[in-house]
């Protein structure tokens, strides 16, 4: 199992819903947040009246778990629709999921997810 962590512009929400539910993933998890990378985000920001001199800009963090043999297409195809060939499009970080538990039953591994 592969742990999924896509950092991406807001308006890619639905895109990302749409690719994992293609693939059968089971379920996701939403951060809405704020960041910046190799743009720099923007400054002089205005937030609750008050002017504010940052550097980030609105993003969102799916997490979704995933099985091994359907990590390469989910890959290719948040990368096909995604991607605007422009800076901030965002990243997906891969983690290697050893194991997990669902709380209310007690099952583990593939079962759990």
């Amino acid at each position: 199992m592969k742990k999924l962590e896509v950092v991406i512009r807001p308006e890619s929400l639905e895109d990302i819903k749409a690719i994992l539910n293609e693939h059968g993933c089971g379920g996701m998890t939403m951060f809405s947040g704020m960041g910046c990378g190799n743009q720099k985000g923007i400054k002089g920001t205005e937030f609750k009246g008050v002017k504010l001199n940052i550097n980030l800009l609105p993003k969102i963090q799916v997490n979704a778990i995933i099985q091994d043999e359907i990590l390469e297409a989910v890959l290719t195809e948040i990368n096909e629709k995604i991607s605007t060939g422009g800076v901030g499009d965002g990243k997906v970080f891969i983690y290697e999921v050893f194991d997990v538990m669902r709380i209310r039953t007690g099952e583990r591994g593939s079962n759990a997810i």
